[in-house]
C-alpha cells in the first residue's frame, strides 16, 4: 500500500488542534481573498448598524482556502454564538428540524459541504431561510398534520467545494456568495509569517518563500508544511529555518519544488513511461499507480490540471509538455505545449484511448 502523502486530505487530531489555534479570529487578521473580505466586511457592518442578523452567506471554493475560518469570523464579527454541522450529517428533515428549533436569536449556523445534504432537508431549509419557519409533520397518511414552528432570526453560513451541485433555489436564497481563489506565493508567505509568529519559529524570508512555493496555493497545506519543516529543524538542531533547511525537509517528505507529492509524480511518471504520454483512461491510469480511481481523480488531478501538467480529453488523460520537462524527459513532437480545455462530456472520463488517437510512442 502506498505511503500517505504529507499533503493528504486526512488530518491527525494534533494537526486539527494546531490548525484551529492558527485560525485568524477577525477579518483584519485574515490574509488574502481581498475581494471577498471587502464585500463580507460591508455586509456584516451594515447588519450591525441595522441591529439585525446578517444575511445568509455562502462560501465556495477548493478545500483549505479558509471557508470554515470565515464562517467562524462571521460569528465573531456579529458577536453571536456559532453552531457547526455538515451536509452529510443531515440525512433527514427531522435532523435539520432538531438543529433549527434549538437555535437562539441571532445565532450563526455553519453547514459545511452543504451540497451533500439530503433533498427533504434541503426543501425544509428553503422555508427556514426565507420565512424563519418550518412545518413539522405529525402522524402519517390521511391523519398527518403539519404544525408550523416559528424560528428566531438566524444566519446560515454554507460552505461547498462544489457549488455546481447546489440547486438553484437554495443558491438563490443566500444574500451573499463569496468564491475563494487559490493564494499567490506572496500571500502564502504572509500566512506563514503569521503562523511562524504564533508557533514561535525563527524563519528567514528565503525559508518562507521556499515553503510557500511548494504549498499548492493553499494556506492549510502551507501551515502543514511549516509544521513538518519545524519538526525536521528540531530533530537536526537547527534554530533558524532558511531556504536550505526548508528544501531539505520538504524533499524528505517528497514534496518537490512545484508542490507535487509522491502520488502526483507517480501519476505523471506512469502516464509518460507506461502510456507514452497518453491518452489513457482514468481507470487504467489508477491501476498503473496502485490507487483507487476516485483518489487519482479527486486528489491528484485537480492540481495537475491547474498547473498545466496533465490534460483531460474525451479519449483520456494526456501528459502536457511541462510534465515531461518537470520529470526530466525530452518532450516528443506533437505533445501539447499549453494546457488544453477540459473537454469532458458526461460519461467520458473513464474512456480508454481509441485507435484513432494512439498513445505517443516516442
Amino acid at each position: 500500500m502506498a505511503e500517505p502523502s504529507v499533503v493528504a486530505a486526512v488530518e491527525e487530531p494534533e494537526d486539527r488542534a494546531i490548525e484551529a489555534a492558527l485560525r485568524p479570529k477577525n477579518l483584519d487578521d485574515f490574509v488574502g481573498q481581498h475581494r471577498v473580505r471587502k464585500q463580507l466586511s460591508l455586509v456584516l457592518q451594515a447588519s450591525r448598524m441595522r441591529g439585525r442578523s446578517a444575511d445568509h452567506v455562502l462560501f465556495s471554493g477548493p478545500p483549505g482556502l479558509g471557508k470554515t475560518t470565515l464562517a467562524m469570523i462571521v460569528a465573531s464579527e456579529m458577536n453571536a454564538p456559532l453552531r457547526i454541522s455538515s451536509g452529510p450529517a443531515i440525512q433527514h428533515a427531522g435532523d435539520l428540524a432538531a438543529i433549527l428549533s434549538s437555535l437562539s436569536e441571532g445565532e450563526v449556523l455553519f453547514l459545511d459541504e452543504i451540497h451533500r445534504m439530503s433533498r427533504p432537508a434541503e426543501e425544509m431549509l428553503y422555508m427556514a431561510m426565507e420565512d424563519f419557519r418550518v412545518d413539522i409533520v405529525v402522524g402519517k397518511g390521511a391523519g398527518a398534520t403539519a404544525i408550523p414552528l416559528e424560528l428566531p432570526p438566524f444566519t446560515l453560513v454554507g460552505a461547498t467545494t462544489r457549488a455546481g451541485l447546489l440547486p438553484g433555489p437554495l443558491r438563490d436564497r443566500f444574500g451573499f456568495t463569496g468564491h475563494l481563489e487559490f493564494y499567490s506565493v506572496a500571500e502564502l508567505e504572509l500566512v506563514l509569517r503569521r503562523s511562524a509568529g504564533l508557533l514561535d519559529l525563527k524563519v528567514n524570508s528565503a525559508g518562507f518563500s521556499e515553503i510557500a512555493g511548494r504549498s499548492r496555493g493553499t494556506p492549510r497545506i502551507a501551515n502543514r508544511l511549516l509544521r513538518r519543516v519545524r519538526d525536521w529543524a528540531l530533530v537536526h538542531g537547527i534554530e533558524q529555518i532558511d531556504a536550505r533547511t526548508a528544501s531539505a525537509a520538504l524533499d524528505m517528505y517528497e514534496v518537490d519544488k512545484r508542490g507535487l507529492d509522491r502520488l502526483d509524480r507517480a501519476v505523471l511518471e506512469a502516464l509518460i513511461t507506461k502510456f507514452g504520454g497518453g491518452p489513457v483512461g482514468l481507470s487504467t491510469l489508477a491501476i498503473a499507480v496502485g490507487e483507487e480511481t476516485e483518489t487519482v481523480e479527486t486528489v491528484a488531478e485537480p492540481f495537475l490540471v491547474r498547473e498545466g501538467l496533465l490534460g483531460r480529453t474525451p479519449r483520456g488523460r494526456i501528459a502536457m509538455a511541462p510534465a515531461w520537462t518537470h520529470l526530466g524527459y525530452a518532450v516528443p513532437a506533437g505533445v501539447f505545449a499549453q494546457e488544453p480545455l477540459d473537454l469532458f462530456e458526461s460519461g467520458a472520463e473513464s474512456a480508454e484511448p481509441s485507435a484513432a488517437w494512439a498513445p505517443n510512442s516516442q
